[in-house]
């Protein structure tokens, strides 16, 4: 019964190491959290179904190529 205080306190310790090891890894990255900021319906739709890279990809593409966006298309 002495054990269970020390092994649940070594646990917490270990838990709080693992917590924040997957707290940097969840934090977006600068690309991520542009891409969120400046993103309209049509291209959260677009990140749903194609994934982030491609999404970016295309928006980046858009962007570059000046076009904007339908606003009819996008709702």
């Amino acid at each position: 019964m002495v054990l269970f205080p020390v092994v649940l306190m070594l646990f917490a310790l270990l838990m709080e190491r693992v917590e924040n090891r997957l707290r940097k890894l969840l934090e977006p990255e600068p690309e991520v959290q542009q891409y969120l900021d400046k993103a309209s319906n049509a291209e959260v739709k677009e990140l749903t179904k194609l994934g982030l890279p491609a999404a970016v990809a295309r928006m980046r593409k858009r962007r570059s190529r000046g076009e904007e966006l339908d606003v009819a298309r996008a709702s």
